[in-house]
């Protein structure tokens, strides 16, 4: 940029100097001692100072290049910045995935436990289902009974109490 604002003021200086440089006594003085030799050397000064349209194009190319590589170093560490977090995050996802995986293994082992578990409970309550059946059939014969002898009782106590 330095370079680009010298040029810059070179070439503005160059091309209004010119004029004033030819109404100055001194300059005219100058100028007709040397021959034309300072005029020369003043616009050989002037044309050397001043930027070319190649000059120009080539600052452009130099300032597009220094662009891009400072695009492509945010972009570098942009991408290492992302890369860093997808390989944490595929970590912890994959670490994840296989304490899952053993829970789920741990978890079917349970439910086929408790699976059989709840057959072999099923298989005793139906068995104890059977056994209460059978004594509430006993208690019901039992109480049967009873009132047959109680009115037998009953009947045999009336016949000798009278």
């Amino acid at each position: 940029l330095k370079l680009s604002a010298l040029h810059r003021k070179a070439q503005r200086t160059t091309l209004f100097a010119l004029p004033l440089l030819f109404r100055s006594p001194c300059a005219r003085l100058c100028i007709m001692k040397s021959g034309g030799a300072a005029l020369l050397a003043l616009l050989l000064v002037g044309t050397a100072l001043a930027v070319t349209p190649v000059q120009k194009v080539i600052h452009l190319l130099e300032n597009m290049q220094a662009k891009g590589k400072d695009e492509k170093h945010q972009e570098q560490v942009q991408f290492a910045a992302f890369k860093q977090f997808c390989d944490d995050t595929t970590t912890e996802k994959q670490r994840a995935v296989k304490h899952a995986e053993e829970a789920i293994e741990v978890l079917k082992a349970d439910i086929s436990k408790h699976a059989s578990d709840a057959t072999e409970l099923t298989k005793e309550i139906a068995g104890h289902d059977e056994d209460i059946a059978s004594w509430t059939g006993d208690q019901k014969a039992a109480t049967k009974v009873r009132e047959i002898e109680r009115a037998d009782y009953e009947a045999m106590h009336k016949d000798y109490s009278e």
